[in-house]
C-alpha cells in the first residue's frame, strides 16, 4: 500500500518537527510529536489509529521516528516525507 492511499484512507499522520516548526505550518489533521519526544510519547502512538505516516521537513527526522518505532515492535509506522508533500496528498 502506498502512502498516498493510507492518507486518503485515513492514517493517523504524525509530525515530527519541533513545535514551533509545526506552528508555522501542517498538515490538517496531523498530530505534533516533536522527534525528541518519540520515546516519551510511545504509549501515545500505540494507541493511535494505524497506519501512522509520519512527517517533518525533509523526511530525515520521520525516518528516525520510523526506525525507532520499528525496533520497538510497531509494524504500521511509515515515512511520509516532507510534511508538505503529506499536505497535498491529504487535499
Amino acid at each position: 500500500m502506498n502512502i498516498e492511499k493510507m492518507i486518503l484512507e485515513g492514517a493517523t499522520v504524525v509530525d515530527v518537527r519541533t513545535v514551533g516548526e509545526f506552528m508555522g505550518g501542517n498538515a490538517p489533521g496531523s498530530v505534533n510529536i516533536p522527534l525528541n519526544e518519540v520515546v516519551d510519547r510511545e504509549l501515545e502512538l500505540k494507541e493511535m489509529k494505524q497506519p501512522i505516516v509520519l512527517c517533518c521537513a525533509s523526511g530525515n527526522r520521520s525516518g528516525q521516528a520510523v526506525s525507532y518505532l520499528s525496533s520497538n515492535g510497531f509494524e504500521k509506522v511509515y515515512n511520509g516525507g516532507g510534511w508538505m508533500s503529506v499536505d497535498s496528498q491529504k487535499s
